[in-house]
């Protein structure tokens, strides 16, 4: 199982998605951060959450 650190709360208080501006929430594993209102999903890397809308992937 792959150790993460988790990003900060305050962090993800002040983080939308940069297409929709919806809220974005971290994903169980940690492997980056989803959006509820587009699904997108974000990555996390080496705990950075990269919020390019080309490095974005969509999820159901």
């Amino acid at each position: 199982m792959k150790s993460f650190m988790a990003v900060s709360k305050e962090l993800l208080e002040i983080l939308v998605c940069p297409v929709c501006k919806g809220k974005v929430l971290l994903k169980e594993d940690g492997s980056g951060l989803k959006c509820v209102e587009c699904k997108r999903v974000y990555p996390v890397r080496d705990d950075i959450p990269i919020m390019l809308r080309d490095q974005a992937t969509i999820e159901a």
